[in-house]
């Protein structure tokens, strides 16, 4: 899906991020009709883990039961404490905040962290891109995500399978059950060109008990 606005572009833009936005159409409609989604369904909590960032403490409630595949992943780089030190690189206020694949190099430069290998797409299981949900970033191909995630900051169900490309969506996997208002406080920080002048960090992320 194309983003036009400023505030809807790509979020892979200046080599930064995985992207929100997927290249190409939703095929001919007369000979690939577009899936029906599946209805919303509430996130189930089966695990939590705490992101404590410069700006204060985001906690998150992960839906194992409808995002294996994705809650594996995002515990697997918690647990080795990838995202320690990672940054918001792309923050759009009334859109998304995203972090999660790069830090600052000896250089002070913004430098991709090499990541696991990329995971499956989940984003059928009925779980919607509302605010305060946490998803999955990635490129144009829909079994690309590896370690970046948006917390989205407004409901974004265009976001949802199938897309409004058909592309598949975006996976939820979660949702902030403590601190949406330092979410709302990163969204309003200011921005280069959806780069925070200011570097908001993740000093520390833990699953907790």
């Amino acid at each position: 899906m194309r983003f036009s606005s400023t505030r809807r572009r790509s979020l892979a833009g200046a080599a930064l991020a995985l992207t929100l936005s997927a290249c190409g159409g939703g095929g001919d409609s007369s000979t690939s009709p577009t899936p029906t989604p599946p209805p919303i369904v509430e996130v189930t909590v089966t695990h939590k883990v705490r992101l404590s960032t410069t700006l204060g403490v985001i906690e998150l409630g992960l839906d194992r039961t409808k995002a294996p595949a994705t809650v594996d992943n995002f515990l697997a780089y918690v647990n080795e404490r990838f995202y320690n030190g990672t940054v918001f690189h792309r923050v759009i206020k009334d859109f998304v905040i995203q972090g999660g694949g790069f830090a600052r190099g000896a250089s002070n430069v913004l430098v991709q962290k090499p990541t696991r290998a990329a995971i499956v797409l989940e984003s059928n299981k009925g779980l919607s891109n509302l605010r305060g949900t946490i998803a999955m970033a990635r490129t144009s191909d829909p079994n690309s995500a590896t370690s970046q995630f948006f917390i989205n900051t407004v409901d974004n169900k265009a976001l949802d399978y199938p897309g409004s490309d058909g592309s598949g969506g975006y996976a939820v996997f979660g949702k902030v059950t403590a601190g949406l208002d330092v979410v709302d406080r990163i969204r309003a920080v200011a921005t280069s060109q959806d780069l925070p002048l200011v570097d908001v960090t993740i000093t520390d992320a833990v699953v907790l008990p």
